[in-house]
């Protein structure tokens, strides 16, 4: 648990019934808050040697706080809090009669869990409240669990001794293995069958030894250190290629850390809450509050800086000391989209919507739990554990892995709020290299359907990884701030409303063949996945594996494969993916004109064949010109593409833009064109992803070093090597991928020098 909730043990919060999912179906909950704000970070303990139910937790009445202003929150804490340290912060319990603990005693026995009736009238006969009672058989039930837990814990440890010695015996034997013929060592060369066996089972081993650790370290409180790895990670193999040797090159790859979280624990999750209300204060204050918190500086000198000096006297309970090596990356930034505020709250806490909103930012995302679901038939005091990956659209910039708890709540004067704060230390394991303080944003209700969004993005990272293309872009927190965010959301809104509008000028379509609403809705829903498709495939994320191509020059390219079987958004067999990242001395503004122009596709494009693009549809997407959908008709002399069809969407904002494309069958886009279901069209992804190279001093950043006012361009192609996903990747394959990719890359700087000159 983080030292600092921020919340004293005696301010009581009053807790609404439906905001508290997995605590009993009270309305007015209590349970004991620990200091857990003293410097270090305190698990829950669970009651062991004392007697049964000598201590009933008192749980926070979040109802109460529910029902309260910020304001009000502040006056009512002060005085108890003045009070509470004049005791010393000693706290009052109730203790039960010997008796009455022999009378639930007996009844727990016979039933554990009694219901409303059955505990006013044991209430009655011992003197109790019937809350009294709850909470007695409540504590019980716990005792019990976590008794049955550390039984279990015993022998899952004795298992794994054995395991271990097991393991250990395998590798001995595979070490010592000698030539049935020869009497001498094996040769090296493919893997046996038996290796291979071996090398699952120690996987196997692995996980069953970091899921003991974990439990471990809960309940026996040694730190996971002290159990160790039986054998180092395998290291992940090259591309699979169809003949002995590979080619050299860099792995680049992680464990998927997303997939391997489990929920949080019920002792973890009064935790949670109270960290998730404290969060909810911290984002309200850094919202809204003005200098010496903020600053107002950096190269443009209309930047917003935290001052982190004030900000740990404002909020001395954070997150705990910052890790060795970490910086703190904080940034705010406000707006008015076209976007009502309910339907803004609804996508933010959708995890599936919130994701596609924020494609370009969210990589992958997921609610591991949802605590509570909300009240009165809204988000208001909805409460989720979530893990996300954060991304920048580039393999050069590491991505950022979070596992954070996000509060949603509605304040007055059609104010809403959403926050994230981290759980990283709930989750045993190793240091996350990025830890979410309260980040978040209030929404507040507009006139005529729009709202005002004010972002707040509060982080310790660890980014030594980035490479140094994108060090500027990084360190000023254009690439993960709150500019960013707030810039694609802006952008993102005015898409929405593009779909959703039903008086659509003439001149917004130049061609007949997007004759109904609900082709035209089909088509955006079509590229939209498009987009989303790319920018999944061209980060840097643990899910992926990219191999840097050797000898490839300054601008190293990296290609990793994938097999499709089975998805009818792509094409089967194998896929080859490759991208590499540039620097360019010229605007991001212009790089963004020149690749989305089809007038000028020919200068870049080698598969055009310099045929001539001519615009099918055009599908504006917001007040920038630029920001559309196009179908694209290729007229090459070429008979065999004289009738290929491209879909491109280009879309910018301040802090990015892209121009992504794929090819697409005739027969299909007719079918979407008529409204049909645009899910079924194979599509395989291009593109590029246009960043720029640091803050400039016509846009913001957060101070440090700043850009040259040049670009960081993203090249990026899919391209399906075999129709047939068992077959073999071929050399030949990867060097046809890597001259495309290449070739196009010195074809776009010839001919930005071109128009420099």
């Amino acid at each position: 648990m983080p030292a600092g909730l921020m919340v004293p043990a005696s301010q009581m919060v009053h807790m609404n019934e439906n905001a508290a999912v997995g605590f009993g179906s009270s309305s007015r909950l209590y349970f004991a808050q620990p200091n857990l704000m003293e410097g270090q970070i305190h698990q829950l303990e669970m009651a062991n040697s004392t007697s049964d139910g000598d201590n009933i937790i008192r749980m926070r009445e979040f109802e109460e706080f529910e029902s309260r202003s910020g304001s009000e929150n502040q006056e009512a804490a002060s005085g108890e809090d003045q009070q509470n340290n004049k005791r010393g912060k000693r706290k009052r319990y109730h203790r039960h009669t010997q008796h009455q603990i022999q009378e639930m005693e007996a009844f727990f026995k016979e039933c554990p869990h009694p219901d409303d009736k059955q505990r006013k009238e044991l209430g009655r006969e011992l003197g109790l409240e019937p809350l009294q009672v709850k909470f007695w058989f409540q504590n019980k039930r716990t005792q019990m669990k976590t008794q049955h837990e550390r039984s279990e814990n015993t022998q899952l440890r004795a298992e794994n001794e054995k395991l271990r010695a097991d393991n250990m015996r395998y590798r001995e034997a595979v070490s010592n293995a000698s030539c049935p013929n020869c009497g001498g060592p094996t040769t090296i060369g493919e893997m046996s069958f038996d290796e291979h066996q071996l090398r699952l089972e120690n996987s196997r081993l692995r996980e069953e030894i970091d899921r003991i650790s974990a439990i471990a370290a809960k309940y026996v409180g040694k730190p996971i250190a002290n159990y160790p790895i039986i054998s180092p990670p395998v290291t992940p193999r090259p591309l699979d290629l169809g003949f002995g040797s590979s080619f050299g090159g860099e792995i680049y790859g992680a464990v998927d850390l997303l997939r391997s979280i489990s929920g949080p624990t019920e002792a973890d999750k009064p935790m949670i809450i109270e960290l998730a209300v404290a969060a909810m204060e911290e984002l309200i204050k850094m919202a809204q509050m003005g200098e010496p918190l903020w600053m107002v500086g950096g190269i443009d000198g209309s930047t917003t800086l935290l001052n982190e000096e004030e900000y740990f006297r404002a909020f001395p309970r954070g997150l705990g000391l910052r890790p060795t090596g970490y910086k703190c990356e904080a940034s705010r930034e406000s707006a008015v989209v076209i976007m009502n505020h309910i339907n803004l709250v609804e996508i933010l806490m959708d995890v599936n919507e919130w994701s596609t909103l924020f494609s370009g930012i969210v990589s992958r995302a997921m609610t591991v739990e949802v605590l509570s679901t909300g009240v009165a038939g809204n988000y208001n005091g909805a409460l989720q554990v979530m893990t996300a990956e954060f991304q920048v659209p580039s393999p050069l910039v590491p991505t950022r892995e979070s596992y954070f708890v996000r509060y949603c709540k509605q304040h007055v004067d059609g104010i809403w709020a959403v926050v994230d704060v981290s759980l990283d230390n709930l989750r045993p394991g190793p240091l996350v290299k990025c830890r979410r303080r309260p980040s978040g944003c209030l929404i507040q209700e507009m006139p005529n359907g729009y709202s005002k969004v004010t972002w707040v993005e509060n982080v310790e990272v660890d980014d030594r990884g980035v490479h140094n293309l994108y060090k500027p872009l990084v360190y000023n927190g254009l690439a993960f701030g709150a500019k960013r965010w707030v810039a694609t959301l802006d952008r993102q809104c005015e898409r929405l409303a593009s779909a959703m509008a039903t008086n659509v000028p003439t001149n917004d379509v130049t061609n007949i063949v997007i004759t109904n609403q609900e082709g035209r809705k089909s088509m955006l829903k079509l590229a939209e996945r498009m987009v989303i498709s790319f920018c999944a495939g061209v980060s840097a994320s643990t899910a992926h594996t990219w191999t840097t191509l050797s000898g490839s020059g300054a601008d190293d390219v990296r290609v990793m494969t994938r097999k499709s079987v089975d998805d009818p958004g792509r094409p089967p067999g194998i896929v080859l993916s490759a991208a590499t990242s540039f620097w360019l001395p010229v605007p991001p503004k212009r790089v963004f004109d020149f690749l989305r122009d089809e007038n000028s596709r020919s200068e870049w494009d080698i598969l055009s064949n310099g045929g001539l693009i001519q615009e099918m549809a055009h599908i504006a997407n917001g007040r920038e010109t630029g920001n559309c959908v196009s179908l694209l008709r290729v007229n090459s002399a070429n008979s065999s593409q004289s009738n290929m069809l491209i879909l491109q969407e280009s879309c910018s904002d301040p802090t990015a833009s892209f121009v992504i494309y794929a090819p697409v069958d005739i027969v299909a886009m007719n079918v979407v064109l008529g409204g049909g279901d645009p899910d079924y069209v194979a599509l395989l992804p291009s593109g590029f992803a246009i960043l720029p190279d640091g803050p400039t001093s016509n846009g913001g950043g957060i101070g440090g070093e700043s850009g040259s006012g040049g670009s960081l361009l993203t090249v990026a192609f899919q391209i399906l090597v075999d129709s047939i996903p068992t077959a073999k990747l071929s050399l030949g394959s990867v060097a046809t991928v890597n001259n495309l990719i290449s070739c196009t890359v010195d074809r776009i700087k010839a001919a930005i020098a071109g128009e420099n000159a």
